[in-house]
């Protein structure tokens, strides 16, 4: 599992710099990542066509989700449901599980 770096989430550049992810596992009916944002990184709004469940290990997150604000600190797990627009943000070095199911169409993320 070696880290990669990360710069797209769904087609659109991170905002504030790069992140880098791992890919975990990966089933018939979706993959795992882990994902690490430096304080200041940030997904652009986006969708995709898969849910995602958020478990952040280390730091804090904030973003938006379905037009509201959002926090999540470390411990907490967020849903970011297919279809549902979101953003993420790193307020402090923060890492995180993301869980993505039914298997995304193409790669969600990228370097």
């Amino acid at each position: 599992m070696t880290w990669q770096p990360m710069s797209i989430v769904e087609g659109l550049p991170l905002i504030g710099g790069q992140g880098r992810f791992r890919t975990l596992a990966t089933a018939e009916g979706g993959l795992a990542y882990e994902i690490f944002y430096p304080a200041g990184v940030a997904s652009p709004v986006h969708s995709h066509d898969h849910d995602s469940i958020v478990y952040l290990h280390t730091g804090s997150l904030r973003g938006t989700l379905d037009g509201r604000e959002v926090t999540l600190e470390a411990g907490g797990t967020i849903v970011h449901p297919r279809g549902v627009p979101h953003s993420v943000e790193a307020i402090v070095d923060s890492q995180w599980v993301e869980f993505k199911t039914p298997l995304p169409a193409r790669p969600p993320i990228d370097g």
